[in-house]
């Protein structure tokens, strides 16, 4: 993948943290990073994607949350982190917790699970392969997700079946036999967002990869849901704090 992403994207800059990801079955990525000794610190900023990260460091494991806006980073020399990434809405049966109380958080996991997280911080510490390692424990706490998710997703997200920009809420919520009011309470739960904003973060990471694979900004702009260019414009200042330009 491409080293300008992570979580999303890295806005602006190079990134010179050796950034990868890995393709992992059931989850959205596995990642790596690290700063040699030596170099100056470097501070990125992450935008929202709808994913939440669990990432080891040697300070420990952190959460992060499924975020509403950009929140900048900062990678010290010497640092090295090894992470998986959930796609939006299946973290919450792992972590225990639903994905509103993480909501633009960044959060120890011992204070989701306790002594349990200490001692993977320690094995992960210890295994030849660390990101092996931190991918086995997930997976071994994995369970199926809220079905309302993938319905959700598909609904919201655009595409060829449900036309360029997604479809209402409303139809959404009559797709599952729900309320828009139960819909929201369940979108809050899985995702961290109700499907609005969900909308939202979806549309604009969408138009996203669209203008990262060459298509013209407003193509991409009208394929991702967009009113016009200057919507799509409005709305990746509103999401990541930068121009689109610093994101291409």
């Amino acid at each position: 993948m491409c080293l300008a992403r992570k979580r999303g994207w890295y806005a602006g800059e190079v990134n010179p943290t050796g950034y990868r990801e890995y393709q992992e079955p059931g989850l959205a990525c596995s990642w790596t990073a690290a700063l040699p000794r030596g170099a100056e610190p470097f501070t990125q900023r992450v935008v929202p994607d709808g994913c939440v990260d669990v990432m080891w460091s040697e300070s420990g494991i952190l959460v992060a949350g499924p975020d509403t806006g950009p929140v900048p980073a900062t990678v010290r020399p010497g640092e090295s982190t090894v992470a998986v990434r959930f796609g939006p809405g299946t973290a919450p049966p792992v972590l225990g917790v639903p994905a509103d109380a993480i909501r633009d958080g960044r959060v120890p996991l011992r204070d989701l699970w306790g002594g349990e997280a200490d001692r993977l911080a320690e094995a992960v510490a210890a295994a030849p392969d660390r990101r092996g390692a931190l991918v086995a424990a997930v997976r071994e706490r994995m369970r199926p997700a809220d079905p309302v998710v993938p319905v959700v997703v598909a609904g919201l997200a655009g595409g060829p079946a449900a036309g360029p920009a997604g479809g209402s809420v409303r139809d959404v919520a009559d797709r599952l036999g729900l309320s828009e009011r139960q819909l929201r309470r369940r979108s809050l739960a899985a995702f961290g967002y109700g499907p609005k904003t969900l909308q939202r973060v979806l549309r604009f990471q969408r138009a996203l990869r669209l203008a990262r694979a060459g298509e013209p900004l407003a193509d991409a702009a009208f394929a991702a849901g967009y009113a016009d260019q200057a919507h799509f414009a409005h709305e990746v200042r509103a999401l990541a704090g930068e121009p689109v330009r610093n994101l291409l």
